[in-house]
C-alpha cells in the first residue's frame, strides 16, 4: 500500500499541473467524456464530475506526456484511475472507468453492442445456471462475421487508429513469445542506455540472433519508462553497437518497429539525433548477415527506418509506416489538424499501399478483430513468416546480402524519382 500511495502522490503531482490549453491541447476522448466529464482536479487527485462541459481541453505538463499520442494519453488516464480506485473504495462512486469501453475504437460501435450482449448472457448463464449456449454461439458467429466485414474495409485513418491501439502486442511481447534465453544488452558505450530501444541476444527457433526494437510500454509506469517508444541518439547508437556484434559473430538481426518517431526533445538534438539516425541507416545497409525488420504497430519517420533498412521488411496487416505522422502532415500541408484523415490518404501509409509501391516485402495477416484482440495468434504468425524469410536469406553469402539490400533501397529511390 505504501508503494501505491507513493505512486499516487507522484501522479497527483503531475495531475495538479493540468491546465486548459487554447492550442495543441489534449481533447478528452469521447469515450472518457461519456464517463468522466472532467471539470477540475482537487488536491487529493479526485476528478470533479459535472455536466455539459465535455469540450474543455487538458494536457499534462509532463516531459514525455506532451509528445504522447492520443492513445497513450488515454492509457495514462486509465492507469491513474485504476490506481485511485484500488486505494479508495469510495473513489469508485466518484470516478468509474469502463476499460473495455475506452479501449474500443470509435468505428467499432456495432461490434461493441454484440460483445456486451455475449458478456451479459455468459454472466446470466453463470449466475442462474441457464442453458443459453445456442444463443451465445449464434452471437459469437455474428461477432466473427462483423469483425471480418469491418476489418476488411478499414480506411487509412481507421488503420492508423488500430495501429496505435494501446492493447496491441509490443516489442517485448514478441521477444517473450518468440525468443528463447533472451539476454538484454544495454548502453551505447558513449553516453547512456536508452530503454526505449530494446536490444539483446537470444535464440529464435534454435538459431542465435540479435534482436532490436522500440518498446512503447503497456501501462503508465512502463510507457514513461520507455518514453512511449521514442528513442534518443544513444538508442540508435546502441543498435549500431549490436549490429557490429552481429557482423562479428555472424548472427542474423531481427528488428521490431513500433514508434511514432524519434524523440524530438532538445537534449536529443543536442546529442546528435539526426546524425545517429543517419549513421544507423548506413550501418543497416552495410550488414553482412540476414536482416529482417517487422513493422508491428507504428512506423514513424526516420526513427523507424533506422532499424528497418533490412533485406526483408515485413508489416502487420493493420500497421502503418510513413515519413511523418498524419497529424504532423496535416499541420504542415493544411495548417489544420482537421485534415488528418486527408493526410492519411495522401501519405499511403497502410501495408497494402506500401506493398503495392514495393516499399515492403510481405504483409502478415492479422486475426479478425486485429492483433489487439489476439496476441498469441498474431505473435505466432509473425514468427512463422520471419522463420520462412530467414531460411531463404541464410542461403546467401554476406556480400550478396549486403549488395541485394543496398540495391533494393536504391531501386526504390530511382523508381520514386522517375514517377515524379
Amino acid at each position: 500500500r505504501k508503494e501505491k500511495e507513493g505512486e499516487l502522490a507522484e501522479m497527483i503531482k503531475t495531475l495538479k499541473k493540468v491546465i486548459k490549453q487554447e492550442k495543441e491541447g489534449f481533447s478528452i476522448p469521447r469515450g472518457v467524456q461519456d464517463i468522466i466529464p472532467i471539470r477540475r482536479i482537487y488536491d487529493d487527485g479526485i476528478f470533479q464530475v459535472g455536466k455539459n462541459i465535455f469540450s474543455r481541453l487538458y494536457q499534462f505538463e509532463d516531459i514525455n506526456y506532451y509528445v504522447a499520442s492520443k492513445e497513450d494519453k488515454e492509457v495514462m488516464f486509465l492507469s491513474y484511475c485504476e490506481l485511485l480506485n484500488s486505494l479508495d473504495s469510495n473513489a469508485t462512486a466518484k470516478l468509474t472507468i469502463n476499460n473495455r469501453r475506452l479501449n474500443r475504437l470509435d468505428f467499432e460501435k456495432n461490434i461493441a453492442e454484440v460483445e456486451e450482449k455475449i458478456k451479459r448472457l455468459k454472466q446470466l448463464e453463470l449466475n442462474d445456471g441457464l442453458d443459453i449456449d445456442a444463443e451465445i454461439s449464434r452471437l459469437q458467429k455474428k461477432l466473427e462475421r462483423l469483425f471480418r466485414q469491418l476489418y476488411s474495409h478499414l480506411t487509412p485513418w481507421q488503420k492508423t487508429m488500430v495501429a496505435r491501439h494501446p492493447s496491441r502486442p509490443h516489442c517485448l511481447d514478441y521477444v517473450n513469445g518468440l525468443i528463447e534465453d533472451f539476454e538484454l544488452l544495454c548502453g551505447d558505450r558513449a553516453f547512456a542506455d536508452d530503454p526505449a530501444m530494446v536490444g539483446g541476444i537470444g535464440r529464435f527457433r534454435g538459431q542465435s540472433v540479435i534482436v532490436v526494437g522500440q518498446e512503447k510500454g503497456s501501462d503508465l509506469e512502463t510507457r514513461v519508462k520507455y518514453n512511449f517508444g521514442m528513442a534518443k541518439p544513444e538508442g540508435y547508437r546502441k543498435v549500431q553497437r549490436l549490429m557490429d556484434l552481429a557482423d562479428k559473430f555472424r548472427l542474423p538481426v531481427l528488428a521490431f518497429v513500433d514508434t511514432s518517431g524519434a524523440f524530438p526533445g532538445v537534449e536529443a538534438e543536442e546529442r546528435g539525433q539526426a546524425q545517429a539516425i543517419a549513421s544507423g541507416i548506413e550501418r543497416c545497409l552495410n550488414l553482412k548477415v540476414p536482416f529482417i525488420s517487422t513493422v508491428i504497430g507504428e512506423g514513424g519517420s526516420g526513427g523507424a527506418i533506422a532499424v528497418a533498412a533490412a533485406n526483408r521488411v515485413l508489416m502487420l496487416e493493420h500497421a502503418i509506416y510513413s515519413v511523418i505522422s498524419p497529424e504532423g502532415c496535416a499541420s504542415i500541408l493544411w495548417r489544420s489538424a482537421d485534415k488528418v484523415k486527408e493526410a492519411t490518404e495522401a501519405l499511403c501509409l497502410t501495408a497494402q499501399d506500401l506493398r503495392r509501391l514495393g516499399v515492403i516485402d510481405e504483409i502478415i495477416a492479422e486475426p479478425a478483430g486485429g492483433a489487439q484482440r489476439h496476441h498469441a495468434e498474431t505473435i505466432s504468425r509473425v514468427g512463422d513468416v520471419i522463420a520462412r524469410h530467414l531460411k531463404e536469406l541464410q542461403t546467401q553469402t554476406g556480400d550478396e546480402l549486403k549488395k541485394k539490400r543496398t540495391d533494393k533501397f536504391l531501386k526504390m529511390g530511382r523508381h520514386l524519382a522517375k514517377s515524379e
